[in-house]
């Protein structure tokens, strides 16, 4: 929950928001996928946004493999 007057309080998810709709859903009209077919993409790019992305603060490791070195 955002605190009164915090901007950054929701910078995160507006970040995250924003990718999400500019990678996944960019040539796609909403009202031309059924409610399962929205279910299932944004599913699918979780999957890939949390473990298969390449990041830079990691030494553009995914996820996965960051989390097998770091252990």
């Amino acid at each position: 929950m955002s605190r009164g007057g915090n901007c950054w309080d929701n910078a995160v998810i507006e970040s995250f928001h924003s990718n999400l709709k500019s990678e996944e859903f960019q040539y796609v009209k909403f009202n031309s996928l059924r409610d399962h077919e929205v279910s299932e993409r944004i599913t699918n790019y979780l999957n890939y946004y949390n473990e298969e992305r390449i990041q830079e603060k990691s030494g553009y490791l995914t996820p996965k493999k960051y989390g097998v070195l770091a252990a």
